[in-house]
């Protein structure tokens, strides 16, 4: 049964009734730009997303930075945007966190009009629009290709999409990582990954990755012991989606680590 709580809009998707209805609510970008300069903003960077035997994983660091500063450590670069979905945000902070919020709120938006979910092919589409209504700002600096990702219950596997600024959107079959360290992270992945591994197994892999990552790249955040700060690791399964728990992450890191010393030593 559809339901219908306005009488102008009769679409099910949200982006669009906002835009309809309420133009009003549409976020203003103008104020982050003075005359031709634009104002310093957040960048997050780096993310990866990665299929596995059990379904898809989704990680990113959670350094952000401004110029060359530091602008957080601890910021949220991985948001579940629904049972089963996932999105990995990179570039500018503020309206990629904003765009990761209004894809959950989409969907779940098309649920309640619709009486059923997007197939998931069709979230990864819902996304490259989103993302070409933000061009005209990303033309000005404020970029945002995310990655996006999830478990396909209808085909049982786990699906991975990158973007690039114009909504164009490609999957891939194995890996993808973006961000500022996005190069280290897919050069380690490269040596590292199989389609076939564990949960363990594709934990470790990419907690590998994002270390390389930031070994090499200083926009890149690495695991912060000293203040307890670790990356952010999602897994998008049959079952739904799991939080990785930072002592578990801690553990992998550290056998990570205590591998490369005696591979040094």
């Amino acid at each position: 049964m559809r339901f219908r709580f306005w009488d102008g809009y009769q679409g099910a998707s949200f982006a669009e009734l906002v835009e309809s209805e309420f133009p009003q609510l549409r976020p203003d970008l103008s104020g982050l730009y003075a005359g031709d300069r634009q104002i310093p903003t957040a960048h997050g960077t780096t993310v990866i997303g990665v299929r596995y035997a059990d379904g898809v994983l989704v990680a990113g660091d959670r350094l952000a930075t401004m110029d060359y500063r530091v602008a957080s450590r601890d910021i949220q670069k991985v948001y579940a945007t629904d049972g089963y979905s996932l999105m990995a945000i990179a570039g500018a902070a503020g309206p990629s966190i904003e765009m990761a919020r209004l894809l959950g709120i989409q969907f779940e938006h098309y649920e309640k009009i619709e009486g059923e979910q997007l197939e998931l092919e069709g979230k990864a589409n819902v996304l490259s629009g989103l993302i070409r209504q933000n061009l005209p700002a990303a033309m000005q600096g404020l970029v945002v290709v995310p990655i996006f990702a999830g478990y396909d219950r209808r085909r049982s596997t786990g699906r991975v999409w990158k973007y690039e600024i114009t909504g164009g959107r490609y999957e891939e079959k194995e890996y993808e990582s973006t961000g500022s360290g996005s190069l280290f992270a897919r050069e380690s992945l490269k040596k590292s990954y199989r389609a076939n591994a564990s949960r363990e197994d594709v934990i470790r892999i990419v907690v590998e990755a994002l270390t390389d990552a930031a070994d090499e790249d200083r926009g890149t955040g690495g695991v912060d012991t000293l203040r307890g700060l670790y990356p952010t690791i999602k897994l998008a399964t049959e079952a739904g989606i799991e939080d990785v728990g930072d002592e578990e992450i801690a553990g992998i890191y550290e056998q990570v680590i205590g591998s490369r010393r005696r591979s040094t030593s």
